[in-house]
This record gives structure tokens, sequence and C-alpha cells, in this order.
């Protein structure tokens, strides 16, 4: 498979984003347009043509499912490229054991280089590489063989500290709601005092003295929770210079999929890395470097767990040129969709347009019209329920060979 038939595989917009080389560069991509399609050719042609060492390329996925797929992709495709190469026919085409080894060889010299998971998983190997060069404004540190406690754990220990260490009514602060205040903080990039700052009243004091004596138990556990592996680099970063300029020399090329869902820390933790912590615009260097993320505002479900979609719509302020979609140079839009038929997409785009906040992007069909949406309107919760156990009923009755698992019902 040479460069050209890599492109081959791709629409002009797709293409267009994978030829991207230097520089920043949103692509918004519409639902069911190709983008883990675009990420994958995309640093296969990095890697290709460019000659990028593996190595120096990041690749933030939002699900480790993501990031699973995304290597078989790229994978794939390289075993695809080398079988044509080295025997002139088809991966498929090849004994299973010359296929085998030949897969095995790309995973190692492509493959396992690259830096391909979620923010969590990412970050928490550069932590166990560089924590002990971190001490935080208390004086708190940790070593390399840190534990990783997972929400029941952070649960618990909230718990304990309202309960037990400040005797607190649970009633008026809830142990559950209590974490979710302190983790929201750690998204947003707060210390306890800027939580109560934040907030300047007697629940915001409070807030702040149990988020800092849950800092000093994770410390004292040698422990991090989920919202710390993201927040520490981030301090981490601005606090040791030389850790950060290493790393912005290591990552050369970023690839961030699902933009509209990252925090204002995530979002750190990238201009950080992008930019080597230079704020001066004049001041940044993408030879041989780019940013390059991916996502669609008008996708945005995760705002209850700290995600912030501005963050997608002010990239071309903060990264881009800032120029008008017809002009610019770092924007490009999916919008052919391969996914659903031309009657959704007339309804989804119908009803996406009232939204104010967005990019402004219209999905075009791929496959026929397809059936009519119908609407039902139920008396109650029952009837509904009803209304829907009597349509799948119905729908596999009358094709018998179908499975229960050819239906969905989003709730």
């Amino acid at each position: 498979m040479t460069h050209a038939s890599l492109l081959d595989a791709l629409n002009p917009a797709q293409r267009q984003a994978v030829q991207h080389f230097c520089g920043p560069l949103l692509v918004v991509a519409g639902a069911g347009s190709g983008k883990t399609r675009t990420l994958a050719y995309r640093i296969a042609y990095l890697i290709r043509h460019h000659r990028v060492d593996p190595g120096e390329i990041l690749a933030v996925t939002f699900t480790n499912k993501a990031a699973r797929e995304m290597k078989e992709r790229i994978e794939r495709l390289f075993a695809e490229q080398e079988a044509q190469e080295q025997f002139g026919i088809p991966l498929e085409q090849l004994e299973p054991a010359q296929a085998t080894r030949l897969k095995s060889a790309v995973y190692h010299r492509w493959i396992k280089p690259l830096w391909i998971g979620t923010f969590h998983s990412l970050f928490a190997q550069i932590l166990r590489l560089e924590i002990e060069k971190y001490q935080d404004p208390k004086g708190r540190k940790w070593t390399r063989n840190f534990s990783i406690f997972d929400e029941s754990d952070a649960q618990s220990l909230v718990k304990e500290i309202v309960t037990k260490q400040l005797n607190l009514d649970e009633r008026k602060f809830d142990p559950r709601s209590v974490r979710y205040a302190i983790s929201k903080a750690k998204n947003q990039g707060w210390t306890p005092a800027d939580l109560e700052r934040h907030q300047p009243n007697f629940r915001g004091r409070i807030l702040a003295q149990v988020y800092e004596l849950y800092e000093d138990q994770l410390a004292a556990n040698n422990a991090l929770d989920f919202d710390n592996l993201i927040w520490i680099p981030v301090q981490l970063f601005r606090q040791n210079e030389q850790v950060l300029a290493y790393w912005h020399q290591r990552f050369r090329h970023i690839l961030v999929d699902e933009y509209q869902d990252t925090n204002r820390t995530q979002y750190e933790l990238i201009r950080l890395l992008a930019t080597n912590g230079e704020t001066r615009r004049s001041e940044w260097d993408w030879t041989n470097r780019s940013l390059f993320v991916v996502g669609d505002a008008d996708q945005s479900i995760y705002r209850f767990r700290g995600a912030d979609f501005t963050i997608l719509l002010e990239f071309q302020e903060t990264f881009g040129d800032g120029l008008p979609d017809d002009d610019t140079r770092t924007l490009i839009k999916l919008e052919e969709n391969y996914r659903s038929t031309a009657t959704i997409l007339q309804a989804a785009n119908a009803l996406i347009e009232k939204n104010t906040e967005r990019i402004d992007k219209v999905l075009r069909p791929t496959r026929h019209q397809g059936s009519f949406i119908i609407c039902h309107q139920a008396e109650d919760e029952m009837a509904e329920a009803e209304f829907v156990v009597n349509t799948i009923r119905r729908l596999h009755g009358q094709n018998p060979n179908s499975s229960w698992g050819n239906f969905a019902i989003l709730y």
C-alpha cells in the first residue's frame, strides 16, 4: 500500500486532514463522519510519509476501548502495506504463521512505541517516571510506586474525613456530594484555597478543609485518585521546566480525540505539552510539530463530569489562525456521514441548528433515504414502555430472523 493508495481510501476532507503536517488543526467531525479512521490514517501517514518516529506521537483517546481500536486499525494498515511490499499479496492471503510473524514485526516496530491511550493511562505512565520530582505547595510528596484509588476508595476516604475526623452532619455534608465537589475542583485546576475563594461561605470553607485533609491522606498512603493523574502532571510541568521541556521535545505530534469532552485541567496539559508552557504565541515554534484535535461541540454530553465544550469552540482563537471558516487553514470539517440514513440526518440537522454555541456544519448523507421517523407521545412511563415493547414485538414478528440484539433503546 503506497502513500497514494493510503490516501485513496479517504474522502477529500479526510485526506486534507491526514496530509496536514505541522502546526495546529481542529477537525470538526460530525457524527458518523469517520473521525477514528481519519485519526488512524493520520498517524500512519505521519510515520510512513513524514518519517516521524512513532515514539514522538502522543494520541489521546476518551476510552481504553477507543485506544485499542485505534492501535488495531494502525497495525492493520501497516500489516497490509508490509504484506504487499514483502510478498506482493494481500495480508489475508498469507499463510497463518507468516501473517503472525509479519504482524508481530509490525507491532514491535511501529505500534508498541506509540503513546496511545486515555489521559489517565498516559499521564499515569509519565508520573511513574517523574512524580518523585514533584512536591505540592503543602510539601506533600509521592514515590513512583504509588497506588491509584478507584472511586470506591476515594468515596470511603472522604466519608471517613467527613464523619470521623471532622464529625460533620452527613445530612448537610453528604460524602458523595463532597467527593464530587473535590473532583470538580481538580478538574477546574483549583487548589483547596481556590475552592474556598470561589465559594466564600461556610460550606466553601468546610469543603476546602475536607479537600486538604483528603490530599493529606492520599499522600500518607502514597496514593493518587483519578483526578490527580491529570492535576499533578499539570502542577509538575508548571513547577519543573526541565521535566516539561523533556516531554515537550518527546511528543512532537499530539492528537486528541473527542476534544469537546475535555475539561480545563486536561486542556492545560495539552497546552503545556504543545507550547512548552510559553504563553506568547509569537514564541511558539511549530517546526516538525503539530497539535491535531478532533471533536464536535454538538456531541458534547459530559458536562456533568466537568467537560467544557467551549474549549473546542475557543481552539481557533487559542491555537488557530482565527480566520472565517472559508479562509482558515487551521480548521477542517468532516461532514459526510456514513452511518445514518438521509431521513435521520435531515431531522438531526434541523434540530441541531437551533444550538447557538456551535461551529456551523451540515451532515451530508452517503446512504439511502431510509424509513420515516415515528414520533409517539405517551401518557406516562408505563404507556411509553408498553409502546416500546409492542413495537419491538411487531418488528420482530415481521422479521423472525432478527435477534433481540438488533434493537436499541436510548434512555
